[in-house]
């Protein structure tokens, strides 16, 4: 999915949900909502996937009428959410019912950065290129949030993955 497909879902998924209805994407779907001309095979939102609230359960329901691949992601329980987190949500618009937020980009690259995967750092590469993150403030988050890894499934190469991106920036 692309940056319009996304917009077409978003707007289906708004004239189907309560009118005041909000949601938080996280993930690939998030960063093309930003600019990111990466596709993405899913849309993910800031969300308990264990016992998702009624919207969250509507919007999954919805999702399987239409056969799209969304999922909630409880992101504070993959990483720790860097402080200000929750004043650096970007919002995107409105798309009918649902107004839309894209989550913290910091905390974005910070889970993409734990996982680590090729296309996780090309995302962080855009993040940073484009101006949502600064890499010296981020590379400061990364190392304020090792000391919370053992309360987290933090991948032990976290440092490596770190070092690649710098290489990548580099480059």
């Amino acid at each position: 999915m692309d940056n319009a497909e996304i917009r077409f879902i978003l707007l289906n998924l708004g004239a189907r949900v309560p009118p005041g209805s909000k949601l938080t994407l996280v993930g690939g779907s998030a960063l093309a909502l930003l600019g990111n001309p990466r596709l993405t095979i899913d849309i993910d939102f800031w969300g308990d996937d264990i016992d998702p609230n009624p919207l969250h359960q509507s919007i999954l329901k919805i999702a399987r009428e239409l056969k799209i691949f969304i999922e909630p992601v409880p992101l504070e329980r993959f990483v720790p959410l860097p402080q200000g987190s929750e004043e650096r949500t970007i919002h995107v618009g409105q798309f009918g019912n649902l107004e839309i937020y894209v989550a913290d980009p910091y905390s974005i690259a910070l889970s993409k950065l734990d996982r680590g995967a090729d296309t996780d750092l090309e995302d962080i590469v855009f993040l940073v290129q484009s101006g949502y993150i600064n890499l010296g403030e981020f590379e400061r988050m990364v190392r304020e949030a090792l000391p919370l890894a053992n309360q987290y499934d933090f991948n032990p190469n976290i440092l490596e993955h770190l070092q690649e991106l710098n290489r990548r920036l580099e480059s």
